[in-house]
């Protein structure tokens, strides 16, 4: 694998110092250098100088283009050499959020910035602890993307993930710059240094991925580009360690029943078999969170025995009204308007009471949201007054 790699790069860039080939890799210069040596030993590689750090610049001979271009043929990747399966299998149990339990402190610095009621808070615990799985169901505008996308912040901060594993010399991308957030710490000279970190792995915030309607079956097994011969990684997987919110669970592209059949196993035995190019099926973790959001009743979503692989089923309800006018306090902070209460009792004994409308978790920052616009367009003191507030509320409730 390293040297069929080796070759893609010396045919990618034309000739490169060894020093960089091995930063290229990921791995020490003293791995890639005795590669580099044997290559030159069979005139696959020559040296078209040296450098003053006692490296060569290599380029490839007409020979070992020829060698290049069918390693290329086989794949185009030439990124970091890909750790083994066994070895990526191995750090997920090591990393895994099952058997963290975190705390009611964990929990609270993970939620630090949102609104929620004690008693939600205290069914919401016990599910984040066990580490399997719940429905987080309700109204829309109640919170539930906010409050899972925050569920992995009650575990450890980071871990590693390889850049790419090794399936029997298929290359299967792990990594994803768009899912996963790097947080490589500092390092001393040298790729890899005594006490240092093996730079074939990415040091990342704890995965949060979500899925909302555009979820197919295809994002759920490896995809493999026909052109680049290169096998990209599933959600799940990507999400291994963290969290996979399923968002607006019930208005997937794919069907209910699909998402079902293909997950009722792995969410019971913690592991998924993946189907990769060539054939080769492969038992890999299923080890995440899963919270599934929905505006709808899991139970008229899905059967008993998908239910029952889900333990928890936390409803986010309606906020009482103190803590509806708490977000206000809350929400004008963030929004930078000074607080009034009589404009907020106007609103809410108006607006609500009045006519019997439901409080939601999100309509105090929608509505200071309108009522700051609506100030900055016609050039106004930025400030809460009854008439603002039934501006807003004209805007904002127009067709609900």
């Amino acid at each position: 694998m390293l040297e069929a790699i080796v070759y893609r790069y010396l045919l990618n860039v034309g000739e490169s110092e060894g020093r960089r080939v091995a930063d290229q890799v990921k791995l020490p210069f003293r791995m890639v250098e005795p590669l580099l040596t044997r290559l030159k030993m069979e005139q696959n590689v020559a040296y078209k100088n040296s450098t003053a750090t006692n490296d060569y610049v290599y380029m490839l001979t007409e020979t070992g283009r020829a060698v290049a271009r069918n390693h290329a043929n086989d794949s185009t990747y030439f990124g970091a050499c890909p750790v083994a399966l066994e070895d990526y299998i191995a750090s997920v149990a090591m990393q895994s959020i099952e058997g963290q339990y975190p705390k009611r402190a964990d929990l609270m610095r993970a939620f630090s910035d949102l609104l929620i009621n004690p008693s939600m808070f205290d069914k919401l615990g016990p599910a984040v602890a066990s580490g399997r799985g719940m429905f987080l169901f309700g109204f829309p505008g109640n919170g539930k993307t906010s409050i899972a996308e925050r569920v992995t912040g009650a575990f450890g901060k980071y871990i590693w993930l390889p850049a790419a594993v090794d399936v029997d010399g298929d290359v299967l991308r792990v990594f994803d710059p768009m899912n996963h957030e790097v947080a490589m710490p500092d390092n001393g000279p040298g790729i890899l240094d005594i006490g240092g970190f093996d730079k074939r792995w990415v040091r990342i915030e704890r995965p949060t991925i979500v899925a909302g309607g555009e979820l197919t079956m295809e994002m759920l097994e490896v995809q493999c580009n026909p052109e680049s011969n290169i096998s990209e990684a599933p959600l799940q997987l990507k999400s291994n360690c963290g969290t996979l919110v399923i968002d607006d669970f019930g208005r997937q592209k794919m069907r209910v029943d699909e998402l079902l059949n293909r997950w009722i196993i792995p969410l019971e035995k913690r592991y998924d078999f993946l189907n990769m190019a060539s054939g080769k099926k492969i038992q890999v973790p299923f080890d995440q969170l899963v919270v599934f959001s929905t505006n709808l009743e899991p139970k008229d979503l899905v059967d008993g025995a998908f239910l029952r692989r889900i333990p928890y089923k936390i409803e986010a309800e309606d906020p009482p009204e103190a803590d509806f006018r708490k977000l206000f306090e809350i929400m004008c902070k963030v929004t930078k308007i000074p607080y009034k209460q009589e404009p907020i009792d106007y609103l809410i004994q108006k607006h609500f009471l009045d006519v019997d409308r439901p409080m939601r978790m999100c309509q105090p920052r929608d509505l200071l949201l309108q009522v700051k616009n609506y100030c900055l367009f016609n050039d106004l003191p930025i400030e809460l007054t009854n008439e603002y507030m039934d501006f807003a509320c004209d805007n904002y409730f127009s067709v609900m």
